[in-house]
């Protein structure tokens, strides 16, 4: 009988100490659900290097020659609103958002001049469309912006529209203009070279008070009209000598005689010549110019 009873007791506790049990792993429950709702880590944890970013404070990105101010919050990246993430966006896709370009054409603040033909493409990549042709001495707005050896340049500025050429083909001064402005009615015939012809248009341009040029004659290089004689003397002789000597190249100028002296492009320096007698045969009073063909 006793043994009986101890098996009933047992039997008669055990639904308590189950009871008892339940209740606390409930409770052990709720404690978990409350503390992991307080404690638990995002479901997509933040990098660390953008909560260090964060903690920071805003951190400077070069793209190109452009700063862009960059705030990053556990909240979300400037990468992310900008459709992208900025550990993962490359410097092109990063310099080719709207954004950036939108921001880039509002400071663009100098215009420069293209010293040679240059080629229009869609941006910097090397999978870039070519969008056309821009010729040598075209005045631009530029941005400050380079990439992978190109350029950006303001092609609409109230579309925010922007092209991209060649790096190294722009200078801060306005190119010489080879004719268009002779305006003192002067002119050279139609028969001599294409070189002659900017020789006469260039100096009238920028000498309208020279009136007389001599070209073609029976005697060598005017009879080929290859030469031609600016009637100028004195000081604004050696004005006319020194502007024709600058822009030789544009010119397409083989030599030039003034005042007993001869300069060349084989020498490049201006040589003594030998006395011929009067002040016209020593060119006192013309600058003489011959040109390649």
């Amino acid at each position: 009988m006793a043994n009986s009873h101890k098996r009933d007791a047992n039997a008669r506790f055990k639904p308590r100490a189950t009871t008892v049990a339940g209740s606390l792993a409930v409770a052990a429950t709720a404690a978990a659900v409350v503390f992991g709702t307080v404690h638990a880590e995002p479901s997509s944890p933040v990098p660390s290097a953008q909560v260090a970013a964060a903690e920071a404070g805003p951190q400077e990105v070069a793209v190109g020659e452009v700063n862009a101010r960059v705030s990053i919050s556990r909240g979300g990246s400037t990468g992310q609103r900008l459709g992208g993430d900025i550990d993962t966006m490359s410097k092109l896709e990063w310099t080719m958002q709207p954004q950036e370009i939108r921001a880039a054409v509002k400071a663009a603040d100098t215009k420069v001049w293209t010293t040679a033909n240059l080629n229009l493409w869609s941006d910097p990549s090397n999978k870039a469309e070519k969008l056309g042709l821009l010729d040598a001495g075209e005045k631009v707005l530029v941005t400050g912006r380079t990439l992978r050896g190109r350029a950006e340049i303001v092609w609409n500025k109230k579309k925010n529209k922007t092209r991209w050429v060649s790096t190294g083909y722009f200078s801060d001064k306005e190119p010489f203009a080879l004719g268009g402005d002779c305006t003192n009615g002067t002119s050279v015939p139609a028969g001599v070279s294409a070189n002659i012809k900017k020789v006469h248009a260039a100096v009238c341009a920028a000498f309208p008070e020279i009136r007389t040029y001599g070209t073609f004659r029976s005697d060598g290089e005017h009879a080929q009209g290859i030469a031609v004689d600016i009637m100028v003397s004195g000081a604004r002789g050696y004005q006319v000598r020194d502007f024709v000597l600058k822009h030789y190249r544009e010119l397409g100028v083989h030599y030039i005689i003034y005042s007993q002296h001869i300069w060349m492009t084989e020498r490049q320096y201006w040589k003594p010549m030998e006395n011929r007698g009067s002040p016209t045969a020593n060119h006192y009073d013309h600058v003489h110019v011959t040109v390649y063909r």
